[in-house]
């Protein structure tokens, strides 16, 4: 399998992908991306580089966007000011669920902050999913905090302030990386 950059013409395919993702989390029981993703957020970040495919041949596999950017309110100034990089909409397809694709993509992403200079590798997950914060811990996230006051743009409360961390590390992965060097956290 191989990791890509996004590019503008995949917008299609990654809104759909968040859509099949959003029908089996719903399933499992749970509301975490039962609203739709704004396109154009998800563009910008596709043109920010920071959007990532697994294919595996011609087949998106998994998506992950790596970003310098924690998100104010949920990191501490003391935090944002410390190298990291933050993991953001990492999803796997049914089709390669239960093949350890996410945890690899982790572990690629903890090897690109490594890579960049950050010092963690960082993450922000739906407060309610449970399920999600014992798979982190299982890949070697430690939780840091749970934030769940201040609201998110027309939707009330936050529900993405389960915040977890892990050093920056190499790793092996077994991904064949197709991505351009990653720019260090504090020169963006």
């Amino acid at each position: 399998m191989r990791i890509v950059p996004a590019r503008p013409g995949d917008l299609p395919e990654l809104l759909a992908f968040r859509a099949e993702a959003a029908g089996w989390l719903s399933r499992r029981g749970t509301d975490q991306w039962q609203l739709p993703y704004p396109a154009h957020r998800l563009l910008r970040t596709i043109e920010d580089g920071v959007v990532f495919l697994v294919l595996d041949g011609s087949v998106t596999a998994a998506t992950i966007t790596v970003t310098p950017d924690g998100e104010a309110g949920l990191w501490t100034a003391q935090e944002l000011s410390e190298p990291s990089l933050y993991v953001n909409k990492l999803s796997v397809a049914r089709t390669h669920a239960g093949r350890n694709v996410g945890g690899r993509l982790l572990d690629w992403a903890g090897d690109r902050a490594r890579r960049a200079g950050a010092e963690w590798l960082r993450l922000d997950a739906w407060t309610t999913n449970e399920g999600l914060q014992a798979y982190y811990l299982r890949q070697g996230f430690h939780h840091v905090r749970t934030v769940l006051d201040g609201k998110a743009v027309n939707r009330g409360p936050r529900v993405s302030g389960w915040l977890a961390q892990r050093p920056a590390h190499p790793a092996g992965h077994g991904f064949t990386d197709e991505t351009s060097e990653p720019r260090r956290p504090d020169a963006v």
